[in-house]
């Protein structure tokens, strides 16, 4: 390379000769910096998830960032996804516009690496061949949904990103489940107010904004109601799933291969009811903390599995197909089945057999304050051993759940409901009940494993004391 400035060989030795006489010095020159740019590849998130989808890019080429600024959003199967840098420099290319669906494995952008390239960082970066548009591998991103524009006219379209590396323009934020609603619907996505975290357009704002809309667009007095022509043309449009009901698809297709045995039976909570309504007015709990239900039946199961430790395993069939196994799990982390704006979601609590009945309900509350906001990470979303959906939160009394592969049991709880029934005395009452619904896996449990389970969670729902006795 060529030095900044250099001092003429002939004036450099007799300036050395008469400055530092008998000692040979050599000149000097300083050399421009050595450029490293570097394809930053997707690191793998976790779950065997081989693709992402980008939401939002915080930087754009040229940005300058440093160690552990975010560089986008992604979607994946189960959660949305901060990607961070690992490198200070500066981006030189993104190889993904948002919406598109990004590789597990390849360049996410290019980035010319400002800082010390530690051992352990070289995983994170590709070789100089994986940027995008070399001959030997040339970035092919897959849409998530087709564009109207031509592929030469995409090109030329500039990006739209936020400047600043902690800044978000409010008014692009919603996971692709959302952004599909208001393709569907017709609606530009600035329309809509969202009410999110950062100011995320949400399920229910889509929803709201289109009341809104119909209600404006309605006139003020209609005496006779058009009617709809009798010969209408069907239509159909085509809308691709997004990336948590891609998971579901085929989370529920192997699902399928699983004989399932249910059982389900109705539980007096009157007892329970009274204890959590005293504890929920006790001034030694929080104020913002209040107990549900679900805290309490989540402890009562994790007691009933010490007896029945074999509703906390799996079936093994990958080592030897023609010898499957149990694998016997010590852990009870008890997966909760959440409806969120970006669908269904299952994280789970990790050792609720070393848990308090206050330390769950924390949990509870802050997996779903994590969920709404599509904040959940890999760790809270793998690891599950039995699985608990309070359907009942909605709506319904029974449900049949459906098992995952690498659990062989899950519970559904029912709505709570008051009926009249009689005491012991044969006079008729007010009683509170609810429904819980099990679902096994009869390829390895049998029905009779089920019932006495059931019954040893009866016995803690209805008489919670028991349960409080036994708690670590």
């Amino acid at each position: 390379m060529r030095s900044l400035f250099r001092i003429p060989q002939v004036a450099w030795h007799q300036y050395s000769r008469r400055a530092y006489p008998g000692k040979s010095i050599r000149p000097f020159h300083i050399s421009s910096p050595l450029a490293v740019i570097k394809p930053f590849l997707l690191s793998d998130i976790g779950e065997g998830i081989k693709e992402v989808q980008i939401i939002q890019w915080f930087v754009e080429p040229e940005a300058r960032v440093e160690q552990f600024d975010k560089l986008c959003e992604v979607q994946s199967d189960k959660a949305a996804v901060d990607i961070t840098s690992r490198f200070d420099g500066v981006i030189k290319k993104l190889h993904y516009e948002p919406e598109d669906m990004a590789q597990v494995g390849q360049p996410l952008c290019d980035i010319d690496v400002l800082s010390k390239i530690e051992p352990e960082d070289e995983t994170a970066l590709g070789s100089v061949n994986e940027q995008a548009g070399s001959p030997e591998t040339p970035q092919q991103p897959q849409k998530a949904a087709e564009r109207p524009q031509s592929q030469s006219g995409k090109a030329n379209k500039p990006l739209q990103v936020s400047k600043a590396p902690n800044t978000r323009d409010a008014s692009s934020l919603a996971t692709p489940a959302v952004r599909g609603l208001l393709k569907d619907l017709k609606i530009d996505i600035s329309e809509v107010t969202g009410t999110g975290k950062d100011g995320r357009v949400l399920k229910q704002d889509v929803q709201k904004h289109t009341s809104s809309r119909s209600l404006e667009s309605a006139p003020s007095s209609s005496p006779i109601p058009s009617q709809p022509s009798s010969d209408t043309a069907q239509t159909e449009n085509i809308i691709p799933l997004t990336p948590i009901q891609s998971q579901m698809f085929k989370t529920m297709t192997r699902s399928l291969t699983i004989p399932h045995f249910l059982y389900t039976d109705e539980l007096n909570v009157s007892g329970l009811s009274s204890l959590r309504h005293h504890l929920n007015t006790h001034p030694s709990l929080p104020s913002q903390q209040k107990l549900s239900y679900l805290p309490f039946i989540i402890k009562a199961l994790s007691l009933a599995l010490d007896n029945y430790p074999i509703l906390n395993a799996r079936v093994d069939t990958d080592t030897d197909a023609s010898r499957p196994c149990l694998v016997m799990r010590s852990a009870h982390n008890v997966g909760i089945a959440m409806d969120t704006p970006q669908g269904l979601i299952v994280p789970n609590i990790k050792n609720v057999n070393t848990l308090s009945i206050a330390a769950i309900a924390s949990e509870v509350q802050r997996l779903q304050s994590l969920a709404l906001a599509s904040k959940l990470t890999p760790a809270d979303l793998t690891g599950g051993t039995i699985t608990v959906s309070n359907i009942g939160s909605i709506g319904g009394t029974y449900v049949a759940p459906i098992l995952v592969s690498s659990e062989v049991a899950i519970l559904g709880i029912g709505k709570k409901r008051v009926v009249p029934a009689f005491d012991e005395a044969g006079n008729v009452v007010k009683r509170e009940v609810m429904n819980l619904s099990w679902s096994a896996d009869h390829r390895v449990v049998d029905g009779a494993t089920v019932a006495r389970c059931a019954e040893v969670v009866r016995g803690f729902v209805e008489r919670p004391e028991g349960m409080i006795v036994r708690l670590r």
